[in-house]
């Protein structure tokens, strides 16, 4: 970001967070956060810790499954947080579950999935639903994520196309961040030869080349939440980071980082 855009971006956002926050005194806030947000969260995070004084302790992990690192297991064995920031549906069962303060749910961004192949290779054509069915069948390999995204295409998307079995010998779920790796650095070592995962987890990556997004009907309508777990142990300055990442102080960053304004209300 350029110098003087910086300072100017600062000193609105420390004006917008302090009036927020309701407080100057600093807190450590400790946020889980899952991939499809990190890229605009990363970018945004050190000028809210500059404006605020506090200090963000971020751990991540993806929005759903079992594994020991998904926010809902850490949350389940009470691991500390203080924020969430994940899929939207995957929120809602938190909160369901008592894990998350479901009044306290803020959208920061709506998400779109999108396709990626090895660069180098020909862009296949996925501008229709037909079209994007032929492509799924041609395929010898596909990869897709094993959190929202890909348990969407796998467990839904895929039947109602009505190819499920032929798509489940050549596909497979890949675990993300933290101990994971995007969608997209499979398919750029030639392992997979499509890939899907959600556009602002695939377009940062080298090696591959993004074709587009799925049709809009077939869409499932992701967005990206931030909530206040029900131990939160610093609610001022917590509340103050997700109004930040929902104001429109952020928007360019979130822009940047392949995702949607969130729906209007």
């Amino acid at each position: 970001m350029n110098p003087r855009l910086l300072v100017r971006f600062l000193s609105v956002i420390g004006v917008v967070i302090l009036a927020m926050s309701g407080t100057a005194s600093a807190a450590d806030v400790r946020v889980m956060i899952s991939a499809g947000f990190y890229n605009a969260y990363s970018e945004l995070a050190p000028a809210f810790e500059r404006a605020s004084g506090h200090r963000l302790v971020t751990t991540r992990g993806p929005s759903m499954g079992d594994s020991l690192e998904s926010i809902p297991t850490r949350l389940a064995r009470g691991e500390a947080a203080d924020v969430v920031i994940l899929d939207g549906g995957a929120a809602d069962k938190l909160g369901s579950s008592g894990l998350l303060r479901a009044d306290s749910k803020v959208e920061f961004a709506r998400s779109l999935i999108g396709m990626v192949v090895r660069e180098g290779a020909a862009k296949p054509d996925i501008g229709s639903v037909e079209a994007f069915r032929n492509t799924l069948l041609a395929a010898k390999s596909i990869a897709y994520s094993d959190s929202s995204s890909g348990t969407y295409l796998s467990t839904k998307l895929f039947a109602q196309l009505g190819i499920a079995e032929q798509i489940a010998r050549k596909s497979r779920g890949v675990r993300g961040p933290p101990t994971g790796e995007p969608v997209a650095k499979v398919v750029a070592r030639g392992e997979a030869e499509i890939g899907f995962q959600q556009v602002s987890e695939l377009i940062r990556v080298r090696g591959v080349t993004f074709v587009g997004t799925i049709p809009a009907e077939l869409q499932p309508g992701f967005a990206f939440v931030g909530a206040l777990t029900s131990t939160v142990q610093q609610p001022e300055a917590a509340s103050a980071l997700i109004r930040f990442l929902a104001s429109p102080e952020a928007a360019s960053a979130v822009a940047k980082a392949g995702l949607l304004p969130p729906s209007a209300k």
